[in-house]
């Protein structure tokens, strides 16, 4: 590896990264080396070497000028820390540094765990069929369980708010779509009045981790069980149907309009929204009433995300991830699909 030009490329000063964890305990032998990792466009992820065996997970927000509350990587360490002895399968973590000589922004280190990352087309097209088949389930699974935690023996209860989950984000993502949208695009503002007014009832508050999806988790490359579950900086406290809703949206078939989703679950083998539904429900032992709402409000809410990546990536190209941002189609073709989805619902009345 050519590590001048990596540590060009890396937003962290690894020397200094390298003395605040030995700081902290960390058996770290000699140099440090880094590399962007994931196809995550939001808070910047990196792959950390030494020269030994020694491998590390470092996260810290995108450079410029960042969105009130968005990228927090303070709070999911906090929500990681929280869950390190629960049933939730997450990464142990090492460390949080606020240090000007490292970065301007917080840093998170966590350990580096070993897995299948389903998040490319060369990756989810070699696929063994019965790992296919076995993804799916397992992410059901794994929601139930961090919906399962008991926020107050965990020390999460006060993580946010305990007002009615939807308008709370509807209320977050037409602001954020306010301040960074690139363009107008009626059919979305349209489509946030839509769900405004049809807010469904909140019948409980749990654990919610707000971007679950398959590129989100680490699996077992033999079984597909869910190892770790990664991104938790937009997670918060809300109605658990949030999460299989927004599962669902990012969860393609082969007949479904174009989009530019990652789209590894239209594939044979892979199980279908209807199976991936009743597998969380029968985890979770809740029913899909107003689930179809929740899957709306998961394509409106992944098509505001993808805005402001396009606006970050627009303010300072360096925030892209590998492939680049989505383009503006793209979003289009996201509000097109939570309308297609509402009117199947028959909630676009």
């Amino acid at each position: 590896m050519d590590t001048t030009r990596v540590a060009q490329d890396v937003a962290l000063d690894l020397a200094i990264l390298a003395e605040v964890m030995c700081g902290d305990g960390v058996d770290v032998s000699g140099e440090l080396t880094a590399e962007r990792v994931g196809m995550g466009q939001s808070n910047l992820t990196y792959l950390v070497r030494d020269a030994g065996a020694g491998r590390w997970i470092v996260r810290r927000p995108p450079r410029g000028n960042l969105l009130e509350s968005a990228h927090d990587v303070h709070r999911e360490f906090g929500i990681l820390s929280a869950l390190q002895d629960t049933g939730v399968p997450v990464p142990r973590v090492l460390g949080e540094y606020v240090d000007d000589r490292l970065a301007e922004s917080p840093v998170v280190v966590m350990e580096h765990v070993d897995g299948l990352v389903v998040d490319r087309p060369e990756v989810s097209d070699t696929l063994p069929m019965h790992l296919r088949a076995a993804l799916g389930p397992a992410l059901g699974a794994t929601l139930a369980a961090i919906h399962d935690v008991d926020i107050v023996e965990v020390g999460l209860d006060g993580l946010a708010s305990h007002a009615p989950y939807a308008a709370r984000q509807i209320k977050r993502w037409s602001r954020q779509w306010d301040d960074s949208r690139t363009r107008d695009l009626p059919q979305l503002d349209a489509m946030t009045e839509l769900l405004r007014r049809r807010v469904p009832e909140q019948r409980e508050v749990t654990l919610v981790h707000g971007d679950f999806h398959i590129r989100n988790v680490i699996a077992d490359p033999g079984t597909g069980d869910v190892r770790a579950v990664l991104d938790w900086e937009l997670s918060t406290l809300g109605d658990p149907l949030a999460d299989i809703g927004s599962l669902l949206a990012y969860w393609p078939e082969a007949d479904d309009p174009p989009t530019a989703l990652f789209a590894a679950s239209a594939l044979p083998g892979f199980v279908d929204r209807a199976t991936l539904r009743d597998s969380y429900l029968a985890a979770s032992g809740r029913d899909d009433a107003d689930l179809d709402y929740w899957h709306v409000l998961g394509l409106w809410k992944i098509a505001v995300i993808c805005e402001g990546v396009l606006r970050r990536s627009l303010d300072d190209p360096r925030n892209a991830a590998d492939g680049g941002p989505p383009e503006p189609i793209f979003i289009e073709q996201l509000v097109d699909r939570a309308w297609r989805t509402a009117a199947a619902a028959g909630l676009d009345t």
